[in-house]
């Protein structure tokens, strides 16, 4: 039997999920292929994996998308690793440099400086690390480990998931396992289980990272919101009509 081409990501944020599947027998149904979360989208897309754990602004753009298991990233408030950092406050920045890890943080900055703060500002792509042009009133969108790390360098830190719940009262969806086309509902089942029992092993996890910037057991437990609940689908429903 083929086996299942899977992007991963290995965040901080995915290890709860990811502990689980390494240590499940669906690992066997399977073939994990890492990147970071654009480029797995990018995968996803070219059809050269069959499914993803990827930011969701990609599923508008693929031509047949499925939402696999009830887990992703999400946060219902402070999410602390995806942040608008900078030197200045909000009134005085002029310029925003854009994460080259991931187009939904993109997106959804530039949604709530339009519509949450009211901000005009010169969006900057960026390929590689961009945190030494942090400067001035050019303020970062950055993401993941390198966020965790360099959220307490800067005087200055909007966290995008409670900006989102401040403004719309809902949560917010970052990433979500999606397929490219209808997987059987066995291995979904039981990689949905999968997911399940990594959450269950959060301790586990903590002890297997050394973070001293950051508390990896809130990280887990309070900042990152792992089940796809009624609500997240309808923060997730909102912010895609945003893009359309």
């Amino acid at each position: 039997m083929e086996k299942i081409k899977v992007g991963i990501v290995n965040y901080l944020n995915t290890k709860p999920l990811l502990y689980g599947i390494h240590r499940s027998a669906v690992m066997e149904q399977m073939e994990l292929v890492p990147d970071f979360p654009a480029n797995v989208a990018r995968d996803l897309l070219a059809g050269s994996i069959d499914m993803g754990l990827v930011p969701v602004a990609i599923i508008p753009k693929l031509k047949e998308a499925h939402i696999v298991g009830n887990y992703g990233i999400g946060a219902d408030g402070v999410v602390a690793s995806v942040c608008l950092l900078s030197h200045v406050p909000m009134n005085e920045i002029k310029e925003v440099l854009l994460d080259y890890q991931s187009r939904t943080s993109a997106a959804l900055v530039q949604v709530l400086l339009e519509k949450y703060w009211k901000k005009k500002v010169l969006f900057v792509d960026t390929q590689e690390e961009f945190g030494d042009r942090i400067t001035g009133t050019t303020a970062g969108l950055v993401i993941g480990d390198r966020c965790l790390a360099l959220r307490n360098q800067m005087p200055y830190v909007y966290d995008l998931g409670e900006a989102w719940k401040n403004f719309t009262g809902l949560p917010f969806v970052f990433a979500c396992w999606v397929s490219n086309k209808v997987l059987p509902e066995s291995f979904v089942k039981e990689f949905d289980e999968a997911n399940k029992a990594g959450l269950e092993q959060i301790d586990k996890v903590v002890a297997e990272v050394n973070l001293p910037e950051y508390d990896l057991h809130t990280y887990y437990t309070k900042n990152i919101s792992y089940l796809l609940d009624e609500r997240k689908k309808q923060g997730l429903q909102l912010f895609l009509s945003y893009l359309l």
